[in-house]
């Protein structure tokens, strides 16, 4: 089955062509409907007999108007918008602009109209700030702010703006209020990557692929100003909340925290708008839906010879089973869950392991009891002779921001 989108001029057209092809209309009386000669009438249907609907879409759709405004003028538009009127109305910035010598229509320069339902687009981002003035920490409060009624669906306070963070945040969101259609953010290290090789060679942060699991969007903005709803959400709350905090002599982030469900609902009767369209784009949780599962830290590794294998400073001897030596010198996936429990896979299948902690010392009976032993310390020799140069290439570590997690081995 094919899908045809048209325009409503095109399927405009589309009723004429029917009534011409079915002897309703003479070719006179359809090229006097369209506004077209008796030739260019001919041609269009011709293309709906030999082709159907999809003969009568325009050629030029998807192409570059031979009008439109190269990616200079456009940069050199959006620089001075964000240096000099970032602050001023469409009708204002058109004036400024035209002043400059670059001439742009108004409703080139008008926001992005919000969407029409709740749930449609939840717009997310951090804002670092001084939460607690002198009293305590810098601290971020990541935001979660829907786009069609500016409503503030969820708070958090949290250290820094990490995965895990988000993780967590975004885990107590869809408990609440079940899936969005979508999530909008900015270019964060969090939401988007550009190296081919992060989680699998996707393209694909943490972050990202857990809302491909639960079937949630994520689109990342191309500018601040893209997300304007969270933006000004942020100024109100380091206008409002700060003080709030004040009043409250809160200085902690667990104390912060406790105080936001009571400013959420008082901000929301203050600021929220009523949706365009009042139908609510959540959706509940599907029965294939694992939020232990999404919300995991997944990390591929290569199994050696001797089924061993390295993760977060730990050597992992497999337990030999077919399954097991079929992993050898292949890739498995490491599934590092919130709660401390780890699982590695192998086409779908959980492998049985035991542990090495090489930062541990190593005892006679350690020796005597694993009879694998030696090989998991060739691993480590190996791995050690090679840690130098990648230590100077990592980058932050892999569970920065999630403060005091053990995950539990064996």
């Amino acid at each position: 089955m094919t899908v045809v989108t048209m325009s409503r001029g095109e399927f405009s057209r589309l009723q004429v062509m029917i009534d011409l092809a079915d002897d309703r209309l003479t070719i006179d009386a359809a090229g006097e409907h369209l506004g077209l000669g008796r030739r260019q009438t001919y041609r269009l249907l011709s293309a709906f007999r030999s082709q159907g609907p999809v003969g009568l879409i325009s050629r030029q759709r998807g192409r570059r108007s031979n009008r439109a405004y190269g990616p200079a003028f456009r940069r050199s538009v959006l620089w001075l918008i964000r240096d000099r009127y970032h602050d001023f109305g469409p009708t204002l910035a058109a004036e400024k602009l035209a002043q400059d010598g670059l001439h742009v229509g108004v409703e080139t320069l008008q926001p992005r109209p919000r969407r029409d339902c709740l749930g449609e687009l939840i717009q997310i981002d951090g804002s670092e700030h001084w939460w607690f003035e002198e009293r305590g920490p810098q601290c971020t409060l990541l935001v979660y702010v829907d786009d069609a009624t500016s409503r503030l669906m969820q708070l958090k306070f949290v250290a820094s703006e990490s995965a895990f963070d988000y993780f967590k945040a975004t885990r107590e969101y869809i408990e609440a209020h079940g899936k969005p259609v979508a999530f909008y953010s900015d270019k964060h290290s969090v939401f988007r990557v550009t190296n081919r090789q992060a989680v699998g060679g996707r393209g694909m942060t943490q972050f990202g692929r857990a809302l491909q699991d639960l079937k949630i969007e994520i689109i990342c903005a191309n500018s601040s100003q893209a997300k304007g709803r969270v933006e000004r959400a942020h100024k109100t709350l380091q206008d409002r909340l700060v003080k709030e905090l004040r009043l409250q002599e809160v200085c902690t982030i667990e104390a912060a925290n406790r105080c936001l469900p009571a400013f959420l609902a008082d901000y929301n009767t203050r600021f929220a708008k009523p949706a365009y369209n009042p139908k609510d784009m959540h959706r509940p949780l599907a029965g294939s839906d694992d939020l232990d599962e999404a919300f995991a830290w997944r990390e591929e590794r290569t199994v050696s010879a001797s089924l061993t294998l390295q993760y977060d400073k730990v050597v992992f001897l497999l337990e030999p089973s077919e399954i097991a030596f079929d992993a050898r010198r292949k890739r498995v996936t490491v599934i590092d869950y919130p709660d401390g429990r780890l699982a590695i896979r192998h086409k779908g299948v959980e492998l049985a392991y035991s542990t090495f902690d090489k930062l541990r010392s190593v005892t006679h009976a350690a020796v005597v009891d694993n009879k694998r032993l030696s090989a998991a310390l060739e691993f480590i020799r190996e791995e050690q002779q090679h840690a130098e140069p990648r230590r100077r290439s990592q980058h932050a570590p892999r569970r920065q921001g999630q403060v005091d997690h053990i995950f539990k081995v064996g």
